[in-house]
């Protein structure tokens, strides 16, 4: 048996399918590059990076951090993975262009094609019907169905195109987060919504025997594990090769961000029947057993080889915030060795370019690197961070040529989802050290038990570690949109041109 909820990380809105014996699950990926990750299992609990979708977007001001433009909480949203007549396809909207992108590839791996739909329809889900018309279903508290043309290029003149699901009752978010399926004759449509009676997060289903006619349903689920009236919601169902059905939801856990939970159900007459609750621990059947997953976080020495083409792809455990700037940035100017060049103007951490992270994971994590700050410049911070809007973070930074150790953190306005934290101002700084030396050891911490979203740092001193600094209570906000990053960034405030080199990466999970 294995814990419920599967991943203690940051996936949200997860579309999930089973090709033969492996199941692929995409999630939001937002403001980070490369984008849209897709992962592979083969038993539902277990998983690994299968493919990002894109490296870069359609590389914008903003999706570059350009003159205080940003993409924070927008980016990719929601994306619809399905698998159709040997050909893969992934489509989504970003809420910074308002565009919607599909891509399509004959393998998981790639190489994807992209093109755009004609349109913007939130939070779509897409459906290939047995007579090879495609459609898709989207909105909020509205939900439309349109179809499209062949070629997948917009709606179809003349095609369907209708209301399908009207939210009637009170509520504080409408039905969205769509999943569409066919199964045995009947059109199932699934959606999130939290209505004013339930107050939280609640999966609801209706279903109808043709699309032309009436979609009937409601609320079927609505659990939260017992954890801080937390609802466990959106996502997608996919049957098992043995016919069992299993939803895959997410449940909002603090600054760790919306993590992945697997719900049992069955079709009873032409409607899903969800367990009663989300089971603490789940076992479902492997279809290679035995099989060894490549981990979702992981240390890095930053040894890479260049491939024919000259070019270096850092390990599919890594994300940058926003499109990297690739002549800022090398592992291979010096073997071992993650180096960052300033080449603008940053305020604070949030406007940092090429910041290298992965996702923070619960119920607890670390990660320590070693600095070489020589080449920083007077006003230059690089260090190791958690970044989100309410970020934290420790820098070795320079004034008037001398070295200091700080530590930084901004604090929330309050403790809600809600107020913008992504603006110019720096961070507040609660401890500052001198140091001899420009090489230094740093360490972040991280505590999301029960919704504590801690973060710590520390510096080595001889064969300890001390904390500089606080410990700072991050809070999730809808300004990012997303569960912390840990991550490794320089940013100048006063002049360009600094380096910063971060070797020995370790990273772990902590029980």
């Amino acid at each position: 048996m294995y814990p419920n909820p599967i991943i203690w990380a940051d996936f949200p809105d997860l579309d999930v399918i089973r090709v033969e014996d492996t199941y692929y699950m995409v999630s939001t990926t937002m403001h980070m590059m490369p984008g849209c990750v897709i992962l592979r299992s083969y038993d539902l609990i277990h998983w690994e990076v299968a493919s990002y979708v894109y490296d870069v977007l359609d590389n914008t001001p903003a999706q570059r951090l350009e003159d205080g433009q940003h993409i924070y909480g927008q980016g990719m949203w929601a994306p619809t993975l399905r698998y159709h007549k040997g050909k893969f396809y992934v489509i989504f909207v970003a809420n910074d262009t308002r565009r919607t992108y599909l891509y399509t590839a004959d393998s998981v791996s790639g190489p994807w094609t992209k093109q755009y739909i004609e349109g913007f329809y939130h939070d779509c889900s897409l459906l290939f019907d047995d007579d090879g018309r495609a459609y898709l279903i989207y909105g909020n508290a509205e939900i439309h169905l349109t179809e499209l043309k062949e070629d997948l290029s917009g709606p179809k003149p003349g095609g369907l195109n209708r209301i399908i699901v009207k939210e009637s009752e009170p509520y504080h978010l409408g039905y969205e987060g769509a999943h569409f399926y066919k199964i045995d004759g009947r059109y199932y449509a699934f959606f999130i919504h939290i209505s004013k009676a339930a107050g939280r997060r609640t999966q609801a289903c209706f279903a109808a025997d043709s699309l032309e006619g009436e979609f009937t349903g409601g609320e079927v689920f609505n659990d939260d594990m017992g954890y801080f009236n937390s609802g466990v919601a959106q996502g997608g169902i996919v049957d098992t090769p043995d016919g069992k059905w299993v939803a895959v939801l997410f449940q909002d856990h603090g600054a760790v961000g919306r993590i992945p939970v697997l719900v049992p159900l069955r079709l009873e007459n032409g409607f899903p029947v969800f367990a009663k609750g989300a089971p603490k621990l789940i076992e479902l059947p492997s279809t290679r057993p035995g099989y060894s997953y490549r981990p979702l976080i992981g240390s890095d020495d930053f040894h890479y080889t260049p491939d024919e083409r000259g070019k270096v792809r850092v390990k599919d455990v890594w994300q940058w915030n926003h499109t990297p700037d690739e002549a800022l940035w090398s592992v291979t100017d010096k073997p071992g060795v993650y180096r960052i060049r300033s080449g603008k103007i940053s305020p604070n951490l949030t406007f940092a370019v090429n910041t290298l992270t992965q996702r923070a994971m619960g119920p607890a994590c670390e990660a320590t690197v070693t600095l070489d700050g020589s080449g920083l410049k007077d006003g230059d911070y690089a260090g190791l961070c958690f970044l989100i809007g309410t970020y934290g973070l420790i820098a070795l930074t320079k004034e008037a040529g001398l070295s200091y150790l700080v530590m930084l953190a901004r604090e929330p306005q309050d403790r809600s989802i809600f107020g913008n934290m992504v603006d110019e101002k720096p961070g507040t700084e609660f401890a500052r050290i001198p140091v001899s030396g420009d090489v230094v050891a740093l360490k972040a911490a991280g505590n999301f038990v029960n919704n504590a979203d801690e973060c710590m740092f520390y510096y080595r001193d001889g064969a300890d570690w001390k904390q500089l600094g606080i410990t700072h209570k991050m809070i999730y906000k809808l300004d990012h949109f997303m569960g912390c990053r840990i991550g490794l960034f320089l940013f100048s405030t006063r002049e360009i041109g600094g380096t910063a080199d971060f070797s020995d990466f370790q990273y772990q999970v902590l029980s």
